[in-house]
């Protein structure tokens, strides 16, 4: 049996939000703790970030350390998890340089997930204009490429990641499937692992918009305090059709509800009991599904089941928040985390890197290859 390996990470644009915790960095640490598997590595895509921040590499700078914060404050341990920089690993490039080679211009036009990236950015064809978004930048459009150049590096084996990134990981697979047979078995076949409750696939931004987006003002931060939190969720979008409490209440839509799909537990009907207590209605809820059929029947208000949302998320936030507080106080272990992390990380893909060039033959000055290579030509030229 081969060793089980985890690749993933984010890229450092801000705080990470909710969606991220519940998208794939709650699954994270549950698989760190599982025991499960040999090795697992978090990337800070910074490199990525790049590619559409060339003008702005400050935002990135300032910005690794938060997701390293928010990292290590949702529970991924150093000691169990390597986390590292990408860019301090620099064989990802040359494996990337060499994948290139593996893909077509035309498939990259296909992946769904670059033709959505591109048109949420603002990217335009027109590449004549003289805005910063005519054209869209090579390296934002071979993200596929130096995705698999990452996964691949360290011969994951298992990737935890988001429903919207299937595409690039169906890319990689290629890749590899492609590289392996031009080549012979040298690369490792990932698997993809998505979040196991379906409202955690793309959680909504507060206001109801498909994507939870930094650049669309919609996240709750795993940082944000209990204030901001309970500010956030106030405004959130509901059933526009429930005016009066007495009215029946769609579910199906209703971004309070896509939420407590996405975090509530059962112990915490008994635990937060006093928010579905009001001055002229009391109720007594054992599950969510009971919550939801009291909505649909008319008589739960807006009011309460955002309360009772705001104790369930601050539940399970104010631990991040301890904890984000005691690692703000000691900044440069933070970072001794991070180089160990990415030196660890370097050594790792830096076996897949030559195991690469030995199967292209490119390694020219290995022991043994150097001296074959002399011998060959020395007969073909003065043999």
């Amino acid at each position: 049996m081969g060793k089980k390996i985890i690749l993933t990470g984010d890229r450092p644009t801000g705080r990470l939000h909710i969606g991220h915790y519940v998208g794939s960095l709650r699954r994270r640490v549950e698989l760190q703790n599982s025991g499960e598997f040999d090795k697992i590595f978090i990337m800070i895509a910074d490199a990525q970030a790049l590619t559409d921040n060339a003008d702005n590499p400050e935002k990135v700078r300032q910005n690794i350390i938060e997701v390293a914060l928010d990292y290590m404050s949702a529970g991924l341990d150093p000691e169990k998890s390597t986390l590292f920089i990408q860019s301090q690993v620099s064989e990802l490039t040359e494996l990337d340089f060499f994948y290139q080679n593996l893909v077509t211009v035309q498939r990259l036009q296909r992946n769904p997930t670059v033709k959505q990236e591109i048109k949420l950015r603002g990217y335009s064809d027109d590449t004549e204009g003289t805005d910063n978004k005519a054209g869209t930048p090579v390296g934002f459009f071979c993200y596929p490429i130096s995705q698999a150049a990452d996964i691949t590096a360290f011969k994951a084996t298992t990737v935890p990641v988001g429903e919207d990134q299937e595409p690039m990981i169906e890319q990689t697979r290629e890749i590899v499937r492609k590289f392996n047979s031009v080549y012979g078995p040298t690369l490792v076949e990932p698997e993809i692992l998505l979040p196991d409750n379906a409202a955690c696939l793309r959680l909504p931004g507060t206001d109801g918009k498909a994507k939870m987006s930094k650049s669309l003002g919609n996240c709750i931060y795993l940082s944000d305090s209990a204030e901001e939190v309970w500010a956030k969720v106030k405004s959130m979008y509901t059933d526009p059709g429930h005016l009066q409490v007495s009215d029946p209440g769609k579910v199906e839509g209703n971004t309070v509800f896509t939420y407590l799909d996405a975090f509530c537990k059962p112990e915490h009907f008994e635990k937060f009991a006093s928010c579905f207590v009001g001055k002229k209605v009391s109720f007594e809820f054992h599950s969510l599904d009971e919550v939801k059929a009291q909505y649909r029947a008319g008589g739960l208000g807006d009011m309460m089941i955002k309360n009772f949302l705001n104790a369930v998320l601050n539940d399970i936030l104010e631990p991040m928040r301890t904890r984000r507080h005691e690692l703000e106080q000691n900044i440069p272990y933070v970072y001794e985390v991070l180089r160990k992390g990415s030196e660890v990380a370097r050594a790792a893909a830096a076996e897949t890197l030559a195991d690469v060039k030995r199967a292209m033959r490119i390694n020219y000055f290995d022991e043994g290859v150097l001296e074959e290579l002399i011998k060959e030509q020395t007969e073909k030229y003065q043999g």
